[in-house]
């Protein structure tokens, strides 16, 4: 048994215009609705929790998807803030150790193998696992000026990705005491590593793609066309 967490409460700043990226439609489709679609499709995940901005105008009221159930709730001014909310409102009769599946509102093309593989992998790991991909291009340092600074090494480093996979106590508990702490964590990898722990990696697809600027939206509509 496991349950996805997507927390869709953010407003989209970067991306500019008044529609949250999350609701943009790409192949005839708002972007969350791809996402939920992916998730809810397969067959290792039994219902979801959408954390929604308090104002949020743009829902469509959806309470099942795929004959699964759909459950809403306000999420928070953070991701941790809105995943810890989601956490909060999992029904009652999920456990302690169900496996949560956290994911971008506005990454649409996930794909069934890679969800299967996640899965796998966070089982086997009492740390938890996330979908990444390695880093295959030159990095530079900047400096001053905006001019290169040196050259940094590549090895070792990947791409954070999403789902992220742990189960729910351990979730939780990084959650909070990252919040505890004052620290504001990036995803739910960096609130476990905090605790000293080790999620595994697994290589996910590279056209996993988070919806950020125009032109990724665009290279969304051209990859979900392809998969329609």
């Amino acid at each position: 048994m496991s349950w996805a967490l997507v927390p869709a409460a953010g407003s989209g700043r970067r991306f500019g215009g008044e529609v949250p990226k999350q609701y943009l439609c790409a192949a005839g489709k708002p972007l969350i609705e791809h996402a939920l679609d992916a998730l809810l499709s397969h067959a290792g995940v039994d219902g979801v929790v959408v954390a929604l901005a308090a104002d949020d105008a743009h829902w469509p009221g959806l309470a099942s998807f795929h004959g699964k159930s759909v459950i809403t709730c306000i999420g928070g001014g953070e991701r941790a803030d809105s995943v810890l909310a989601a956490l909060h409102a999992l029904p009652a009769g999920v456990s302690k150790d169900v496996l949560l599946l956290v994911h971008d509102a506005a990454r649409p093309n996930l794909h069934a193998d890679d969800i299967r593989k996640l899965i796998e992998a966070a089982k086997t790991c009492p740390d938890g696992a996330i979908l990444a991909a390695p880093v295959r291009d030159t990095l530079k340092r900047s400096g001053a000026g905006a001019r290169i600074a040196r050259t940094e090494s590549r090895d070792g480093l990947w791409r954070a990705l999403t789902p992220q996979a742990f189960r729910r106590d351990l979730l939780l508990r990084a959650l909070q005491s990252a919040k505890a702490d004052g620290v504001v964590a990036t995803d739910e990898a960096m609130a476990v590593e905090r605790l000293g722990l080790h999620p595994a990696l697994v290589e996910g697809r590279e056209d996993n793609l988070k919806v950020t600027t125009p032109a990724d939206l665009a290279l969304a509509e051209f990859l979900l066309a392809r998969r329609a």
